[in-house]
C-alpha cells in the first residue's frame, strides 16, 4: 500500500512537471514575434527585398500580410519589423530605447564612412554622444540656427533670383526644379561647413555634388554581405568596389578643404573659441584633439565623417522633401492656390515673404506636414540593434536582432488617417491631427524618428523646407507641362527620391522690382 502511494505520489510530480514544461514552451512560443514565411537557407528572406520596389514599400507589403510586427531572417541576423505606433512607442520609450540605442555593423559605415567614424552609423556609446553633442550644439541648436539665418536667406533669395532670370529669357519653358532645390540645400550646408559655395559652373563642383548622389543611393541599396558577412569577398553586385570608389571621390574634396583650414589657422594664428569661429570646419579644429581619440580615430577622419554625413542629411533629404511637397502641389491645383491665397493675404505683393512670416502662415505649414507624412526623409529609420535581450509589446526579442521601424508605412496607417495615401493638408487642421508635431513625441507621426537616435537636424531642415517652399510659392505660378499629372514614381535612395526629376512651367508672379532687389 505504501509502495502504490509513493508511486501514485511519483506519477502526479511528473504529470504536473510535463504540465509546466508544456505551459513554458507554450508560453515562449506564444511570445515570439511572428515570423514571415519562405525564409531560405543560408539567405533567409534576402531574396525578397532586392528589386526595383523601395525596401518601405516591401516591407509595406508585408505588413500587410503579417502584421505590425513580425520576424525576418536577413542572411545570419534576424530582424524586427514594426510599423505600428504602439510597437514603435514601446520600442523608444523607457528602457527599450537604449537597448535599441545601437547601430548594426554595415558595408557603408566602413566603407563610405571613413571605417565607421560616421556618428549617426556609430554602435552607441562615449564616441557616438561626444560627436552627436558636439555637431548639435555648435550647429544645430536654435540659437545656432539663428545667428546662420543669414546663410539660408541669402542663399535662397540668390536662387528666386536666377530662376527669375531663367524665366525671363526662357519664355515658356520647362525648369528643373529638382536641380533647383538641390543647389539651394547644398549650397545652404556647404557654407556652414566650410564658408564656399558652389556656383555650378565648374566640373569639380557637379562632380563632387554627383558623388553625393552615389553616396545616398548605394547607402539606399540592401548590401548582401551586410546579412551575411562572409560572402563580403564575392561582392554580389558589385556595391563593395563602388563604395570604395565612391569614398575616393569623395574624400579628395573634403580633404581639400581640410587642408585649405589647418593651413587658414596657421596663417592667422587663431586662438578664438569654436563659437566665434567663420564655419563648421574651424569649430571642428577648435574642439577636437589633434592625437587620436580613444575611438580609434584621428581628428581628419572625424571631421571628414562629420562633414559627409551632414552633406547628405541636411542637402539631399531636404531638397527630397521640397521635391516631393511641390510635386503634390502641382498635382492637386487646389491646394496649390490655397497656399498662395494665404500668402498674398498674410504677406501680399508689395515684399517678399521672410522667415519671421511662416508662423503666420498655417496652410503652408499643413502641406510640409503631409509632405513628411507621406514621404518621411528616412522612409526606414536607419537600422537599429539590440544591445541586450528585451520585449517589444509582449514579445520576446533576443539580443542581436536588428530593428527595422517602416515610417513610411507607419504614418500611412488607416486607423490613424483618413484616405492615408492620399495628398491631403487640410487634414492637419482637424483635432485629432493639429496638435501633431515632427518632434517625436506623437508616435503616430515621426519623420525624424524618435528617441536617442532622432535626427538631431530637424529644426534646420524644417526652417529650408518652409523658407524655400514659402518663396517660390509667393514668387513663382507653377504648372504641369502636359495634361498628365506629374510622375509620383520613387526611386531607390536613403531618402527615397522621386524617379525623374520635376520639370513644370514656372513664370513669375510679382513685380519685376522684386526680383531686382533681392
Amino acid at each position: 500500500m505504501y509502495f502504490l502511494s509513493e508511486l501514485l505520489a511519483l506519477s502526479i510530480a511528473w504529470l504536473l512537471a510535463l504540465f509546466v514544461a508544456c505551459k513554458y514552451k507554450t508560453r515562449n512560443r506564444e511570445t515570439v514575434a511572428p515570423k514571415a514565411p519562405g525564409a531560405l537557407p543560408f539567405i533567409g528572406h534576402l531574396y525578397l527585398l532586392s528589386g526595383d520596389l523601395p525596401v518601405c514599400r516591401i516591407l509595406g507589403l508585408m505588413t500587410d500580410k503579417y502584421g505590425p510586427i513580425f520576424q525576418l531572417q536577413l542572411g545570419s541576423h534576424p530582424a524586427l519589423v514594426v510599423s505600428s505606433w504602439e510597437m514603435v512607442k514601446d520600442c523608444f520609450t523607457a528602457g527599450n530605447d537604449k537597448i535599441f540605442a545601437s547601430r548594426p555593423s554595415m558595408a557603408l559605415s566602413k566603407y563610405l564612412g571613413y571605417n565607421g567614424a560616421i556618428f549617426a552609423l556609430a554602435p552607441y556609446g562615449q564616441y557616438w554622444r561626444d560627436i552627436r553633442k558636439m555637431v548639435t550644439v555648435e550647429l544645430l541648436t536654435n540659437s545656432r540656427l539663428e545667428k546662420l539665418k543669414h546663410v539660408r536667406t541669402s542663399e535662397v533669395n540668390c536662387s528666386i533670383k536666377d530662376l527669375y532670370s531663367n524665366c525671363s529669357s526662357n519664355n515658356n519653358s520647362e525648369v528643373n526644379l529638382s536641380s533647383w532645390f538641390e543647389n539651394i540645400t547644398f549650397n545652404i550646408i556647404i557654407r556652414m561647413l566650410v564658408g564656399k559655395r558652389f556656383t555650378g559652373c565648374f566640373e569639380a563642383e557637379m562632380n563632387f555634388k554627383e558623388s553625393i548622389k552615389k553616396v545616398l543611393y548605394l547607402g539606399g541599396i540592401f548590401v548582401f554581405s551586410d546579412a551575411i558577412p562572409s560572402i563580403e569577398w564575392m561582392d554580389i553586385g558589385g556595391y563593395i568596389k563602388s563604395m570604395k570608389q565612391t569614398n575616393k571621390e569623395v574624400d579628395s574634396v573634403l580633404d581639400s578643404w581640410l587642408k585649405q583650414h589647418i593651413e587658414k589657422r596657421k596663417d592667422c594664428d587663431s586662438n578664438s573659441s569654436g563659437s566665434d569661429q567663420s564655419d563648421f570646419f574651424d569649430v571642428m579644429l577648435s574642439t577636437l584633439p589633434e592625437e587620436t581619440m580613444e575611438s580609434g580615430y584621428d581628428r581628419n577622419a572625424i571631421i571628414k565623417a562629420t562633414a559627409l554625413i551632414l552633406i547628405m542629411t541636411a542637402s539631399e533629404s531636404t531638397a527630397e522633401t521640397l521635391i516631393w511637397a511641390l510635386s503634390m502641389l502641382i498635382n492637386d491645383t487646389r491646394s496649390l492656390k490655397l497656399a498662395q491665397d494665404e500668402l498674398d493675404e498674410h504677406v501680399g505683393r508689395n515684399r517678399w515673404v521672410e522667415e519671421s512670416d511662416i508662423k503666420n502662415l498655417p496652410y503652408l505649414q499643413a502641406i510640409v506636414k503631409e509632405t513628411l507624412r507621406l514621404y518621411p526623409p528616412g522612409p526606414l529609420a536607419g537600422p537599429r540593434e539590440a544591445i541586450e535581450d528585451c520585449y517589444v509589446g509582449n514579445y520576446h526579442i533576443k539580443k542581436g536582432t536588428r530593428l527595422i521601424v517602416n515610417l513610411w508605412k507607419l504614418q500611412r496607417d488607416s486607423r490613424i488617417w483618413e484616405d492615408p495615401n492620399e495628398f491631403k493638408p487640410e487634414r492637419w487642421f482637424l483635432k485629432e491631427h493639429s496638435e501633431f508635431n515632427f518632434r517625436g513625441q506623437n508616435f503616430e507621426y515621426i519623420p525624424f524618428s524618435s528617441g536617442r537616435r532622432m535626427c538631431p537636424g530637424l529644426t534646420f531642415g524644417s526652417q529650408v523646407v518652409h523658407l524655400t517652399l514659402a518663396k517660390l510659392l509667393h514668387g513663382f505660378n507653377i504648372s504641369t507641362t502636359r495634361e498628365e499629372p506629374i510622375d509620383l514614381s520613387e526611386g531607390l535612395g536613403i531618402a527615397l527620391p522621386k524617379a525623374k526629376p520635376l520639370q513644370p512651367f514656372v513664370s513669375p508672379r510679382l513685380a519685376v522690382e522684386l526680383y531686382q532687389n533681392l
